[in-house]
């Protein structure tokens, strides 16, 4: 796809479990995500959804395959270009908001821009925009324990977009909030990556989300299979 902002290509991966052997979690995991394409990933727990995250956001390593973000060949890059690919290319939500305390939402917004060189004027401005965007204008400044949880997860998803990343991962975003929420915060995060032209790879056990984005695809051993039609 010449259009993809996110390439996985034969991913393997395995881990040792001492002189048994090892478990192979991937083999040959394949996945190509066009800009503004919002894709599902269901999986079973411990058949390897979160290793393929993990290794797409180049917080670990494949032992054979290819990754490549925005077309860049990332698979053996060092730790400083997978570091800045992270913070440029790469927004992550996960279950647990994961927010810092100590700070207000709209500074959690802001500081990933400010570790990206982006003058504080710039950053705030995009802060106050993103959370404008998921409702929350009026609970800029307060703190995440003075959020609910719906909320929480909003301000990550601000947060995870505030760099302009080329790829959304997000691992199970609504799986801390009743059903009721978590359409909501659903309804949200697509608003956002539909309105951004991002990608998005999202996983998630709830079928009905899963229906809702452009393709679903089962992992089945160690490979992704498209379930879309199914």
């Amino acid at each position: 796809m010449s259009d993809a902002v996110l390439e996985l290509d034969a991913i393997e991966k395995g881990y040792k479990l001492g002189k048994p052997g090892e478990i192979r979690v991937l083999r040959g995991a394949s996945i190509a995500i066009a800009r503004g394409e919002v894709v599902a990933l269901v999986a079973p727990s411990g058949a390897g959804k979160s290793t393929l995250l993990h290794i797409a956001g180049l917080l670990d390593s494949a032992d054979a395959g290819t990754v490549r973000i925005g077309g860049q060949d990332l698979t053996r890059a060092k730790d400083r270009a997978r570091t800045s690919a992270r913070r440029q290319a790469i927004g992550f939500i996960y279950q647990f908001h994961h927010l810092l305390p100590e700070f207000s939402a709209a500074e959690n917004v802001i500081l990933p821009q400010l570790a990206d060189g982006l003058p504080r004027a710039e950053a705030e401005a995009r802060a106050a925009d993103l959370l404008g965007r998921v409702g929350l204008e009026n609970r800029a400044g307060h703190r995440p324990s003075e959020l609910s949880g719906g909320e929480q997860q909003r301000v990550a998803f601000s947060r995870a977009m505030a760099n302009k990343p080329l790829i959304l991962l997000a691992d199970e975003p609504t799986g801390n909030l009743d059903p009721a929420t978590a359409t909501v915060v659903f309804d949200t995060l697509l608003s956002l990556v539909r309105d951004t032209g991002m990608g998005a790879l999202i996983a998630t056990h709830n079928p009905d989300l899963a229906a809702r984005m452009d393709r679903v695809l089962r992992m089945e051993a160690g490979q992704l299979v498209d379930r879309t039609a199914t």
